[in-house]
């Protein structure tokens, strides 16, 4: 059943949504992806671009298919990253024909052909992807290698993605990062809340990346989602499961979310009063 569209007024005006590539896939390994959990996720994705068509865009992870593409290499080669686009635009049409199935228009746009990357970062052009956002169909990205102003390919891995694509709206913008924890963890204890503007533990929290890992794992996205929020966005890390009823809390104020949905919400303003705090800088 097509979800009821949601008051405008009781969401973030974008949702930028990234699904980590440890959900669908083993990422030491080299083309392996898990169907089920691609579509679980899919029939998600889709009820929520139906709740809020046109307001939002998602961000798949590499996998396995990015990971692998950029593992090894050469520093010699100013092009060596180029199989990346390859890899993501199968992986990209994996996610799109599965969103179809579950009902959702979705359209995959390869990074590097609606941005530019400069020496300050990532730069999206609104036209096409603004043009999709009007019919209300759902953008498809992932992590790409764009051509440098030096003239070699440099990868944008997909965890920096939705920085480039804060400039889409003009009202508040909300980032929401599934991974398999439940957000960023202190000695086991999920980390609530993390003020962008302070430094301190919550880095020393973090477990080092395995080797195989192109990205940082979550020190990674904790230095991109901060990156977001720095520049006013409300970031979220949590736990995404292919199997839940929906992802429909997203839409929501996370005042509203229930209590018992773990998360690492990294932010400059403090939860809303009434919410379990625990406050940690990052």
């Amino acid at each position: 059943m097509t979800p009821p569209t949601v008051d405008p007024s009781d969401l973030p005006t974008f949702l930028i949504l990234k699904i980590g590539g440890g959900l669908f896939s083993v990422k030491s390994r080299d083309h392996d992806i898990d169907h089920d959990a691609v579509a679980g996720y899919a029939r998600q994705v889709a009820d929520l671009a139906a709740a809020a068509p046109g307001r939002m865009v998602l961000v798949s992870g590499g996998g396995s298919y990015g990971h692998g593409a950029v593992r090894h290499l050469d520093p010699e080669d100013p092009w060596a990253a180029l199989p990346l686009t390859g890899a993501n635009a199968e992986l990209r049409w994996i996610w799109t024909t599965a969103l179809h199935r579950a009902g959702a228009l979705a359209f995959p746009v390869q990074l590097a052909a609606a941005a530019v990357l400069e020496e300050g970062g990532t730069v999206v052009g609104g036209g096409s992807l603004q043009r999709l956002l009007a019919t209300g169909a759902l953008p498809v990205l992932s992590g790409d290698c764009l051509p440098h102003p030096d003239g070699s390919l440099r990868v944008v891995g997909s965890d920096h993605v939705p920085s480039a694509l804060l400039g889409l709206s003009a009202g508040p913008v909300r980032v929401a990062m599934l991974t398999d924890v439940d957000g960023v963890l202190d000695d086991g204890r999920t980390i609530p809340w993390i003020d962008p503007r302070a430094t301190g533990p919550a880095r020393e929290a973090l477990r080092v990346a395995p080797d195989w890992d192109t990205t940082g794992a979550m020190a990674g996205k904790l230095d991109a989602v901060l990156d977001c929020a720095r520049r006013g966005a409300e970031c979220l890390i949590l736990r995404g499961d292919p199997d839940q009823p929906d992802l429909r809390h997203l839409l929501r104020p996370v005042s509203n979310w229930p209590a018992e949905l773990r998360h690492t919400r990294i932010a400059d303003s403090e939860p809303t009063t009434g919410q379990l705090v625990d406050t940690v800088p990052a």
